[in-house]
């Protein structure tokens, strides 16, 4: 039994020693304040015996109150994360595992407990966040003499973690956050901690990445013409995206092979990225370190530099591999490929993808023994040298979309892929729920093209680009196919963006759904300060009446006065029929409301046209 030793408290710290002489384990638990009100808790298991110890699991844990007896968290799959599912507690257990070596798509994400009937904007409520970008676990546990325990700590494999004499483990860090003010006090705890990061950026240049306008197909005038387009418009970074390496003319070859095809670029990256630097913007690249094709000059010099059981090869999955990263070599060849590549070219972001779970991830360097966990740490040192050898370099994190969307990374990324799926009406419903747990500025929100590449749907520029507000704006669309009108419009977008993005990567987020209505939901940001905010309201579908919907906006000041106004006009008009149509002076008609109207009462909205959004300003009056 642990016995403790001492307790040590410091600025925003607290540190607990324990001992248990019998076992011959020492414990030290240390907890942190973050910005934002959130903490963060961690173990690590000091072996102080005589013979080997092998670790299972460890995780932190913290006791639930009585009346929080409903669970949030969240499932998905590719081109729809962030599924939320929501149960009350039984006794048991609970446990949402992340086995896959990465969060993965149907990501737990966070785990909230919270009292009956919790939401964006009420309830008191409890998360915990596993700190990690490989295997976790979040649980919660109830017995009949045992209350409800919310736990959450790294998944380890049988014999991840052998302690010899005097060795170590410790867990990644597991952030906990509580509010009394519903969903959105959670979030905002979570995204005051993020906008104190080092890593943190104060401005999210505007972005463009080609992989929906050419795929595979790299033609050089095709891609000059989409960066003088882009320019035009208003991007400020333009992204390469896969194809761009040794044999990579399609998604069966190449991963491994880091270095320019001389047989698609017989002139290198350097016209593209000249071009694109003399148009004022910021150049990036597609990377995906972790993976090899079987068909690759890597893997015939070295298929033992692969993840795998023994000598049988994983079943090959997007017909690619993991590079085990666990080992030396493999480690500094990969680290070496890239960083040629990018002292080679001036290049200003690396998108970094990661397309394949880890299966039968065993090592050959620990002869076949399982290695997710210290793969996980190989990726993050990896991405920490880059990151130290390329200063000038902004990084997002991708993995098939959102797979790899967590609260370790962020330490050291700029930006989240957040979906391959770019549809607007389906990407309202992902972006809303990711920024449960990150930041909007992190988030990558990008307007398709006419016609949805994943879903065929056809949506208006204004739902595309509205929906994008609420992200870190970018674009995914052949814009050489659209016309003076699309481009002009677009442009029009992009720089209401750029006047709108120190509010929308600083403010409050804030979220609601009314009752009476599902298929409308607002969603904004309010400005810290909470004299302005930008909200956008949007109609999923058709509505069961006529008689539209009351709105409410939390979070503004009680006693101000604010004015409403309809942003850049009323767009796409309300539905007619018995409901009347919105007034154009705005949600109230011109008439100032106070803070307090806003967040009980609320404003009413009109029945619009499905699959529409309309962006509404609020401004204090003084």
């Amino acid at each position: 039994m642990l016995q403790t030793e001492a307790i040590t408290a410091g600025d925003g710290t607290l540190t607990i020693d324990a001992v248990d002489p019998v076992a011959g384990l020492a414990l030290r638990t240390e907890v942190q304040t973050l910005t934002g009100g959130a903490l963060r808790a961690r173990h690590t298991l000091r072996n102080t015996g005589s013979d080997h110890y092998l670790l299972q699991g460890l995780e932190v844990s913290v006791p639930l109150a009585d009346d929080h007896i409903e669970l949030l968290d969240f499932t998905g799959r590719h081109l729809r994360e962030r599924i939320p599912q929501r149960h009350r507690i039984a006794d048991g257990l609970w446990d949402r595992q992340s086995r896959l070596g990465r969060p993965g798509l149907d990501s737990t994400t966070m785990l909230v407990a919270g009292t009956p009937g919790f939401d964006f904007g009420s309830g008191s409520v409890i998360a915990a966040v596993v700190a990690t970008s490989g295997n976790s676990s979040h649980a919660v546990q109830r017995g009949p003499w045992q209350p409800a325990q919310l736990s959450a700590g790294e998944l380890l494999q049988p014999g991840e973690i052998d302690l010899a004499p005097d060795e170590s483990y410790t867990t990644p860090w597991v952030v906990i956050a509580a509010r009394t003010d519903g969903l959105d006090g959670l979030a905002d705890a979570l995204h005051q901690w993020q906008r104190s990061l080092p890593a943190h950026t104060e401005h999210q240049p505007v972005t463009l990445n080609v992989w929906e306008a050419v795929y595979f197909d790299h033609d050089l005038a095709q891609l000059l013409r989409l960066a003088e387009l882009a320019a035009q418009v208003g991007v400020e970074r333009y992204v390469l995206d896969d194809g761009w390496f040794h044999l990579r003319r399609n998604d069966s070859a190449g991963l491994g092979d880091w270095w320019v095809d001389p047989t698609v670029w017989p002139d290198g990256l350097t016209p593209l990225i000249e071009k694109v630097h003399q148009l004022g913007m910021q150049f990036g690249l597609w990377f995906e370190p972790e993976m090899v094709n079987p068909d690759s000059d890597l893997f015939t010099e070295h298929p033992d530099w692969i993840l795998q059981t023994g000598d049988r090869t994983p079943v090959p999955e997007r017909q690619q591999q993991v590079v085990d990263l666990t080992n030396p070599a493999a480690w500094q060849h990969i680290r070496d490929s890239i960083d040629k590549v990018l002292t080679d070219n001036a290049v200003d972001y690396v998108k970094w993808d990661h397309n394949r779970p880890l299966l039968d991830a065993g090592s050959n360097t620990r002869a076949g023994a399982p290695a997710a966990h210290r793969q996980a740490e190989a990726f993050a040192a990896l991405l920490a040298d880059l990151r130290a050898r390329h200063p000038q370099v902004a990084w997002e994190s991708c993995a098939s979309g959102g797979g790899r969307i967590d609260l370790a990374v962020i330490e050291q990324v700029q930006r989240f892929w957040t979906s391959d799926m770019t549809d607007a009406l389906a990407r309202q419903q992902i972006q809303r729920w990711t920024s449960q747990l990150i930041a909007p500025e992190y988030l990558g929100a990008h307007v398709s093209a006419p016609v949805s590449h994943q879903t065929r749907r056809q949506l208006g520029l204004p739902m595309r680009a509205a929906v994008a507000m609420f992200g870190a704006f970018g674009v995914e669309w052949n814009i050489t196919k659209a016309s003076e009108a699309e481009l002009a419009e677009l442009a029009e977008w992009i720089a209401l963006y750029k006047t709108w993005r120190p509010l929308l990567h600083t403010g409050r987020v804030v979220r609601f759904t009314p009752a009476e209505d599902q298929n409308v939901q607002l969603n904004g940001v309010i400005a810290a300060d909470r004299r302005s905010a930008l909200l956008a309201v949007v109609q999923l579908d058709e509505s069961m009446s006529n008689r539209g919907t009351s709105l409410k906006v939390p979070g503004l000041d009680p006693q101000a006065r604010y004015q409403l106004s309809w942003l850049g006009g009323l767009t796409q008009q309300a539905v007619g029929g018995e409901a009347p149509h919105a007034d154009p002076a705005g949600p109230t008609g011109g008439v100032p409301v106070t803070g307090a109207v806003l967040a009980t009462v609320g404003f009413w909205m009109p029945r619009r046209l499905p699959q529409t959004a309309q962006l509404i300003e609020i401004q204090q009056l003084s």
